[in-house]
């Protein structure tokens, strides 16, 4: 009599498939109770721009150029483009006249236009009025400002019958580096005012350069007019205009450090996706330096003024993002989304130049990797 043989071939199959499906789950499990996400992730800013204000600012006066910024000997302004002239000290100047006057140029000395008004003996200075430059421009943004971020999440706890949604507590430091530059050029209208100063009869102008000092008897003293304490008048030609060309230039760049803390909450859409939905404080560290170039070409001559400077800030404002998250396996994991920030607006005056940098509409996009543990 044969025995009966059995064949365990598809129980034993079934019993592999099943095994191979709960450890699947496990590694799954493993994951959805994990308590900790480290995500390191490129971030690149968006929507953030600068403003440049105080255009012919510097060694310009709002709307003037006279004396280009230069200083007398002891430091008192030049009060006119090419030279000044100064009463002797603060009192009555005697006998209308004083030494404290300068000039840079021969041409300066008794030119056409005063010996054809019977002027002998003379020198001209000029002032000039600009106007048309602007005052204000924008720096041009690039499309976007690279950096990176490191985030750490801390599960609290999880809500099995609201679909297993997953909270806690996220901590993250950012750093973003910062370029804006702006050049421009427009045209302006130059109006150009000259006014004579006569010497005493019998006296003759010196040769340039002449640097006179308050007190100063080494040249031949000037003639001064009633309004600074003296009694001989001066002459105002007619002014002209003529067409000039403003260019400015500034290079902005700043280190951004930036930490975020608040809560987060996780929803699993599938078995590997998932979405992340986190808000909270946002704090902006920005370490930051501007340089500016400015020149004024009057046709007459090149005028410049340069400034620079730097500025350390603590932002604070709030951020909103929201990920989408995919589980490469129970430890390994790759997650983009989208940042929204809010940390305010930045003003800095720099020498005369006044930087405006709106970081309150920020936007960032970023992906990266992330380990669960």
């Amino acid at each position: 009599m044969k025995k009966k043989q059995y064949h365990w071939t598809i129980p034993l199959t079934g019993a592999v498939l099943f095994t191979t499906a709960v450890s699947a789950e496990q590694d799954i499990n493993t994951y959805l109770q994990s308590t900790n996400h480290v995500t390191l992730s490129l971030r690149f800013g968006l929507n953030i721009h600068a403003s440049f204000k105080g255009m012919g600012n510097g060694f310009f006066l709002p709307g003037s150029i006279p004396g280009n910024g230069q200083l007398t000997p002891v430091g008192d302004p030049y009060n006119y483009v090419n030279g000044y002239v100064y009463p002797n000290g603060n009192e009555t100047t005697v006998l209308g006249v004083s030494g404290y006057y300068g000039f840079i140029s021969e041409n300066q000395v008794n030119t056409p236009q005063a010996l054809a008004l019977g002027i002998l003996q003379s020198v001209s200075f000029y002032n000039q009025t600009v106007t048309g430059i602007p005052s204000e421009t924008s720096g041009d943004n690039h499309d976007s400002n690279p950096g990176f971020e490191l985030t750490y999440d801390r599960e609290l706890g999880k809500k099995e019958n609201w679909c297993n949604l997953h909270y806690g507590i996220e901590g993250a430091v950012n750093y973003m580096k910062l370029s804006l530059n702006n050049s421009s050029t427009s045209s302006s209208t130059v109006t150009t005012v000259t006014t004579i100063y006569q010497f005493a009869p019998g006296t003759t102008a010196p040769f340039s350069p002449v640097l006179g000092v308050p007190g100063g008897a080494g040249y031949n003293q000037i003639g001064i007019p009633p309004s600074q304490g003296g009694f001989y008048p001066t002459t105002t030609l007619p002014a002209s205009t003529s067409s000039g060309t403003f260019l400015s230039q500034d290079q902005f760049s700043g280190d951004l450090w930036g930490f975020r803390l608040g809560p987060y909450l996780d929803f699993p859409m599938s078995e590997k996706w998932s979405l992340h939905l986190s808000g909270g404080l946002a704090v902006g560290l920005l370490d930051d330096n501007e340089a500016w170039q400015q020149s004024l070409n009057t046709g007459a001559g090149t005028f410049t003024a340069s400034g620079q400077g730097a500025d350390f800030r603590t932002l604070w404002g709030y951020y909103v993002s929201l990920d989408a998250a995919y589980q490469i396996n129970k430890r390994w994991g790759v997650e983009g989304g989208v940042q929204y920030e809010d940390i305010g607006q930045y003003s800095h005056s720099f020498s005369g130049r006044t930087v405006q940098l709106d970081l309150s509409q920020s936007l960032f996009v970023q992906v990266g990797v992330s380990y669960s543990f």
